[in-house]
């Protein structure tokens, strides 16, 4: 990749996976105080967040 970093790529895939996660936290069924807490979650610890929402997080039926 001609002028980004391979630490400016990993950031941006950590960015969107964080961006995915946030709205499909927003659009899930779970209760608005759980919502705020896996924003928050996510937020501070942006890849352990993902992953724990991705394995953790209510499923889709």
């Amino acid at each position: 990749m001609i002028g980004i970093p391979y630490g400016g790529v990993w950031g941006l895939l950590v960015l969107v996976a964080d961006i995915w996660a946030i709205i499909n936290i927003i659009q899930s069924n779970v209760p608005t105080n759980d919502k705020i807490l896996w924003v928050v979650i996510v937020a501070l610890l942006p890849v352990v967040g993902v992953v724990l929402w991705f394995l953790l997080g209510p499923k889709s039926r």
